[in-house]
């Protein structure tokens, strides 16, 4: 196994990270900037906390966001290396670890009894999108250190997370793949994991540039939001692996989303979907943001399977 990564490369994109960051705008594909509307979507979302507080509802809804499930699913591909058939990924979202103080405990519970042969990480570890990371440090190692995966843990950042979270978060079991690939080996077979960072903020041109040096084998897209979804398809990604919507986590009954947060890909909001020759997952999310949280909707721990599916005569 190795990792494909560049000194030089992470140097020029933690500059460049650190730089849009400060610039408080988003920064998403086909060069579209535009003001970041987290104060007023904050003051909405004070206004709603009020209204269910009134109501006797909020109390409900801090219940519904620790009933976190365990979603686990096989994945079928015609063209999978024999030597991962079975081989089982632990894949989790924004975990935003400072939404409610016995979270962690909660994902520990879910997830320490299991053995996978993969972790992947999804983005957004905290709250907020400013200010400090301290208060998720001890239950992000908490989490890390509960994790049984033979190849290991890789990560994404989100459009809540910073880039100064990257080299302190890899000191603890942790590998952030930041516009970079890891290819693990079996039996002389190999899959490739692409990491990009996130398109939802902080989107540019370096994460298209990864995508379109995948390596020839198997490939895995790890991005926060399913919003490269066409980019992955055209490179010959098989699984696409995202989150950042948290399935609307404030829904209209049936699951319907109220919002959704996305700028492309907008019917691949949550569970699995399909394009073209791409299958992909978007999950529910751990955690919760803004408010702490859920209607109609559940947060997910998912496991995944990949099985090889055999060719139709």
């Amino acid at each position: 196994m190795g990792i494909k990564n560049d000194i030089h490369k992470r140097t020029v994109w933690a500059a460049t990270r650190s730089m849009l960051e400060t610039d408080l705008a988003k920064r998403q594909r086909n060069g579209v900037k535009s003001k970041r509307n987290w104060k007023l979507f904050s003051l909405l979302m004070k206004g709603f906390c009020l209204g269910l507080t009134i109501t006797g509802l909020r109390k409900r809804g801090m219940r519904n966001a620790l009933d976190i499930s365990l979603t686990e699913k096989e994945v079928f591909f015609e063209d999978l290396p024999d030597a991962f058939d079975g081989y089982r990924i632990l894949f989790m979202s924004d975990l935003h670890l400072d939404s409610h103080e016995e979270l962690s405990d909660r994902i520990v519970s879910i997830i320490q009894s299991k053995t996978f042969d993969l972790c992947l990480l999804g983005g957004d570890y905290r709250k907020h999108i400013m200010g400090s990371y301290n208060s998720i440090k001890g239950p992000f190692e908490e989490i890390l250190n509960s994790i049984n995966a033979k190849d290991g843990t890789y990560a994404v950042l989100g459009n809540h997370d910073t880039y100064l979270m990257v080299e302190p978060m890899e000191r603890n079991n942790v590998q952030f793949l930041i516009n970079e690939h890891i290819v693990l080996e079996r039996n002389g077979q190999k899959i490739c994991i692409t990491g990009v960072d996130d398109p939802y903020y902080y989107f540019t041109d370096a994460a298209i540039q990864c995508m379109e040096e995948k390596p020839a084998e198997f490939g895995i897209a790890l991005v926060h939001t399913p919003e490269l979804y066409d980019i992955a398809e055209e490179n010959d990604y098989r699984f696409y692996l995202c989150g950042h919507t948290h399935a609307g986590q404030i829904c209209l009954p049936g699951g319907r989303p109220i919002i959704t947060h996305l700028s492309n890909g907008k019917n691949f909001f949550y569970s699995f979907w399909k394009h073209s020759n791409l299958k992909g997952y978007t999950s529910a999310g751990v955690g919760t943001s803004g408010l702490s949280v859920r209607f109609n909707s559940r947060g997910e721990v998912c496991s995944f399977v990949l099985r090889k599916k055999a060719l139709k005569a």
